[in-house]
């Protein structure tokens, strides 16, 4: 798809969006805005986060960088910068940079595109009219209607031997295109519709969309019974990686020089489309949207706290991985990423420092 194709679909999506009502006040300034004064990060408020990461007993890894400077690092239990981890559902704002580098090299059509015509083989008998109404954008968006197949649910369905087939049989809960119903199926229909438009893998285009242009490894992981890459979940990436994603949406999809995605993909992933009636937070094609010290953040979040956060305003990427097991509930460990966010990191880009330097 040309991309000035793609420009035109981003915007005829967020007058869209704008009619929706699905913005607020808050979330009319440019998403990429960033203040270019303050340079740096105070040296004592970031010695202070450290402490408070390296007090967390389920936190791995965490990268604070600014312009693509490293500021500060800290890893623990085995991890390293280069170490692929488990990412979790962070692995869903991944595939959403793939689909948007499979609209702009035609591979899709758009956002508007129904992927009814691609999974048509896996559509149930005398299939509900309304599952030709879904998109490629409400499955990004978690707007798809379909039954959830993510939490209480998630275990019965990624053991079903047809997860496709198995998501499009779900029983329609809302309409294409209303409330969002976060789920883990919707967004493997969106690795089936890959793989059946462009006759390649979900892994293969992850790598040549994003692992190749970015200088970072993609490994496999876990694929379906028919061999389709798991959408949304159970990728690995290194906490360098991680970086590197984080950084290349920081800069409206380049890398280094290099344009990896369409900058009209970055701000319409990074739109409002649906809220979480859980989380509060906002949700765009992949990203979760919220404020935290004042700021608009946009961040990828995987289950136990596989986080990406990015604050184009004040141009932070910081990534948080934590260990992926735990059984115990997230929401209190989850509370204490944000806090070391928006208490902490913030503050000291906030304060900057003129003689910090990178670590």
């Amino acid at each position: 798809m040309p991309l000035c194709a793609l420009r035109l679909s981003v915007v005829l999506a967020l007058v869209a969006c704008g009619l929706a009502g699905c913005r607020s006040p808050s979330d009319d300034a440019d998403p990429l805005a960033r203040d270019e004064r303050t340079t740096g990060l105070d040296a004592d408020r970031l010695a202070a986060v450290v402490a408070r990461a390296e007090a967390l007993p389920r936190l791995r890894a965490l990268i604070v960088a600014r312009d693509g400077d490293v500021f500060a690092e800290h890893y623990a239990g085995g991890y390293a910068r280069d170490e692929p981890a488990n990412i979790k559902s962070a692995s869903k704002s991944v595939l959403s940079a793939v689909v948007g580098a499979a609209i702009a090299d035609g591979v899709l059509e758009g956002v508007d595109q129904p992927v009814s015509g691609l999974l048509a083989g896996d559509l149930p008998p005398d299939p509900d009219p309304r599952l030709a109404e879904i998109t490629v954008g409400h499955l990004l968006s978690m707007q798809a209607g379909l039954e959830p197949t993510s939490g209480r649910r998630y275990g019965a369905w990624a053991v079903s031997p047809n997860l496709v087939r198995d998501a499009l049989a779900r029983p329609f809960v809302a309409d294409p295109g209303g409330r969002m119903l976060y789920s883990t199926g919707s967004s493997h229909l969106l690795s089936a519709a890959l793989t059946r438009a462009s006759g390649e893998s979900t892994l293969a285009l992850a790598r040549r969309y994003l692992g190749d242009p970015l200088g970072v490894t993609i490994p496999p992981w876990s694929r379906d019974a028919q061999g389709v890459y798991l959408g949304g979940n159970e990728m690995a990436l290194s906490p360098g990686a991680l970086l590197a994603f984080g950084e290349m949406y920081r800069a409206g999809g380049v890398h280094e020089g290099r344009r990896v995605l369409p900058e009209a993909w970055v701000r319409a992933s990074w739109t409002p489309r649906a809220g979480s009636p859980v989380r509060r937070d906002a949700y765009g094609y992949g990203w979760w949207i919220r404020r935290m010290g004042g700021h608009r953040v946009f961040y990828a979040w995987g289950y136990g706290g596989q986080m990406v956060y990015v604050v184009p305003s004040l141009r932070l990427t910081v990534v948080m991985l934590s260990d992926p097991t735990t059984r115990s509930s997230e929401g209190g460990h989850l509370r204490s990423l944000h806090a070391l966010l928006a208490d902490g990191v913030i503050p000291a880009a906030e304060a900057g420092s003129g003689e910090a330097s990178p670590a």
